[in-house]
């Protein structure tokens, strides 16, 4: 849990996507700058906005109060030019880490696209606190295309707590995404990124995830793993006797695996390429 929260007022919410985001999405919107959740092999540990902070990644969240307000402007403004908007909520926090609970900025974000309707949604997290806004959902799914997408590394509740100790369980993530998909809207599993998981791990998603999205610490950081090495991470897989699962490849061993589980179509590795369907 972060330990020093501000309120910060936000010069715009809506950021052109670049990078892999560049293909599929139009914009990216942070909620917060700074996540609670302090998982290990975030690589936004190694990117500008902490690497300039003199607080530890995972101890600080800055909200931005006004994040609902600008983007009602910025979507306005976007649709006079006739702009589509396709959103990547979020590149670089989680918009359910645990201050949201208190402070709501998702969820007031969410009512602010039911009355201004992006083109596509997709919700990147890894909390069930999003289970909260099943409700906003189910609404703003019939004004336009949503995707929550879960991020659920691996199975083993060991694994996740080696690398990402403050984030929820992976148990509770299931349970989230079977019921937003039961709400009827359209889901997915973020692999992202691979960690070591048993070879029951695409049955444990079955009937929870309409798609698959496989990334790796090689692929995934924006660097082609050069941030993840310097996060230590290659050191961390080998003290556990995991480094088998710390290979450049290992993404084509998973989609393989995984499409034996699950139509092949629905199966996507990031290749710098963003998921839109």
């Amino acid at each position: 849990m972060a330990k020093h929260i501000k309120e910060t007022q936000a010069k715009k919410i809506l950021t052109e996507a670049k990078g892999y985001l560049d293909v599929g999405f139009t914009h990216s919107l942070n909620p917060y700058s700074g996540c609670g959740f302090s998982c290990l092999y975030c690589y936004v540990r190694e990117m500008p906005i902490q690497r300039f902070k003199d607080l530890p990644w995972g101890e600080w969240v800055d909200i931005k109060t006004n994040a609902a307000e600008n983007y009602r402007k910025e979507i306005q403004r976007l649709r006079k030019k006739a702009i589509p908007v396709n959103i990547f909520m979020s590149s670089a926090t989680d918009p359910y880490q645990p201050i949201e609970r208190k402070a709501t900025i998702t969820r007031r974000l969410l009512e602010e696209m039911i009355d201004h309707p992006p083109d596509f949604l997709q919700i990147q997290t890894r909390s069930p606190l999003i289970k909260r806004d099943i409700d906003l959902l189910v609404i703003l799914k019939e004004k336009c295309n949503v995707l929550v997408s879960m991020t659920i590394e691996t199975d083993r509740e060991d694994i996740k707590r080696l690398f990402a100790p403050y984030a929820p369980g992976i148990t509770l993530r299931l349970n989230a995404m079977k019921e937003l998909r039961n709400a009827g809207i359209s889901t997915q599993a973020s692999i992202s990124p691979v960690l070591p998981f048993t070879p029951d791990f695409p049955k444990v998603l079955q009937g929870k995830a309409d798609h698959i999205w496989i990334d790796t610490l090689s692929i995934g950081d924006g660097l082609m793993g050069k941030r993840s090495e310097r996060l230590g991470m290659p050191t961390l897989f080998e003290e556990h006797g995991l480094s088998k699962w710390y290979r450049n490849d290992i993404h084509v061993a998973v989609e393989k695996y995984f499409k034996k589980y699950f139509p092949p179509d629905t199966v996507r590795v990031s290749k710098n390429e963003a998921f839109l369907n």
